[in-house]
């Protein structure tokens, strides 16, 4: 393998020994692990954030198994490309076993007529895929294929994982950098595990960029300081962009925070989204909606404040517009709960879709012509304001059919434990009246 190479290819793992990370998938005794060992690999689909080991496991299995490898990446090739290994598998004089193992690189990327084309060789088992996608395969990847293939999914490398790996580069004398004189203290390395996201190929390519642009110092020592890694990757990658999966696992986790009442969750959520560059108008009107939906009449105050961000997040924009959001997601994420409300109307439309709701009364109806009221149109409506408490006690909303129907529970939480105690006085006294 030649120096040339970059830090991050030359230290990919050879052999099981030497991968990190993954015990879930790849640990002793593992299923993906005991594939590998007893060269039987089946289909398998890879799916994972960048840096965390696909391409890895798929170079260990090239260099473990017995069968015909080849390699695409679905960027770059087509149907043609698939045709051509296809040929080359089939063709008993360059193999014998009449075999190959195909790793397809972003394979989310493949088009549904190549995804087409690769489908009955796998079914008939010629060829052995494994595909690595950083995209839920669920989504982007044939259902065909899915079915006919393991899926593995990876997990971002956990700090010690990537300290371990930085360790083994600065060490190793045939790949890594152990042929130079490193000085580089657990602090920097600490400093490096958090700030590659879990990213080994981010910290990887950060370390040989340090010691590429360090000076060494006369005891001949290339010195890696803390500042000097946060220099050499600027700004620490998040696991998400606004178009993949990631995206949406974040948005999910911030409005279960605020739902949650866990406001220090939503802040983590929140400054993961802002700093992906998410759009802070997208936010706010999460952030509207979990005050309705989440809070609603427990505080209905959250709804207010919520819409006020959303309005001064459009109209000052970024970078202030972060701290509106901020305290807009701390007030719905430390509100008292309840969704009584959004249930209510739920209870309403299903009664609406699939009952005989009726019509509304005659009495409630307007009689805007002459006439009108001689077929009933108004006769009989009690105007609220012209009785005590703004109430008429005997008069009846719902049609007959519905008559009875309550769909608004309150709870006790905030607020609306005074809804909750003013609405049984009044259900109970209107109950009294026979109405």
């Amino acid at each position: 393998m030649s120096k040339k190479e970059p830090l991050a290819y030359r230290m990919s793992p050879r052999n099981l020994d030497e991968f990190v990370g993954q015990e879930h998938i790849i640990g002793d005794g593992k299923l993906l692990n005991r594939m590998i060992k007893a060269d039987k690999i089946s289909s398998i689909i890879l799916f994972g954030p960048p840096g965390t080991g696909k391409t890895s496991i798929a170079r260990i299995i090239a260099n473990t198994t017995k069968a015909a490898f080849f390699k695409l990446n679905a960027v770059t090739a087509g149907v043609r490309d698939i045709k051509q290994i296809v040929e080359d598998t089939q063709n008993t004089f360059i193999n014998p076993a009449g075999k190959s193992v195909l790793f397809i690189d972003e394979i989310h990327r493949f088009n549904k007529a190549q995804q087409d084309a690769l489908l009955p060789h796998v079914e008939d088992g010629t060829v052995v895929l494994i595909g690595a996608t950083t995209e839920n395969p669920f989504f982007e990847v044939n259902k065909a294929l899915i079915s006919r293939s393991t899926v593995f999914m990876l997990e971002p490398l956990r700090k010690e994982h990537i300290e371990q790996i930085v360790k083994m580069a600065v060490e190793d004398r045939e790949r890594g950098l152990g042929n130079l004189k490193i000085n580089i203290g657990n602090e920097a390395i600490s400093l490096l595990a958090d700030m590659s996201g879990g990213d080994a190929r981010i910290a990887l390519n950060a370390l040989e960029l340090a010691v590429l642009t360090t000076d060494m110092d006369k005891d001949g020592f290339y010195r890696i300081t803390p500042e000097v890694i946060v220099d050499c990757i600027q700004k620490k990658p998040v696991r998400f962009d606004k178009s993949s999966e990631q995206h949406y696992d974040n948005i999910s986790a911030f409005i279960k925070s605020m739902r949650g009442s866990d406001p220090d969750a939503a802040l983590l959520y929140l400054a993961k989204a802002l700093y992906a560059g998410e759009d802070p108008e997208f936010l706010a009107r999460r952030i509207m909606i979990c005050a309705s939906e989440d809070v609603g009449m427990a505080n209905p105050n959250a709804l207010l404040v919520a819409t006020a961000a959303a309005q001064a997040v459009h109209m000052v924009g970024m970078p202030e517009a972060r701290i509106i959001l901020g305290h807009a997601a701390v007030m719905v994420a430390t509100s008292p709960k309840s969704n009584s409300a959004y249930m209510a109307l739920e209870k309403a439309l299903y009664d609406v879709e699939h009952k005989n709701t009726g019509e509304a009364p005659m009495r409630l109806r307007n009689a805007p012509a002459k006439g009108m009221e001689s077929l009933g149109y108004g006769v009989g409506y009690k105007y609220a304001h012209d009785f005590p408490g703004n109430i008429v006690d005997d008069m009846e909303y719902m049609p007959e059919e519905m008559r009875g129907t309550i769909y608004y529970e309150p709870t006790g939480n905030g607020y609306e434990a005074k809804i909750k105690e003013w609405l049984e006085k009044r259900r109970n006294k209107k109950n009294m009246k026979g109405n």
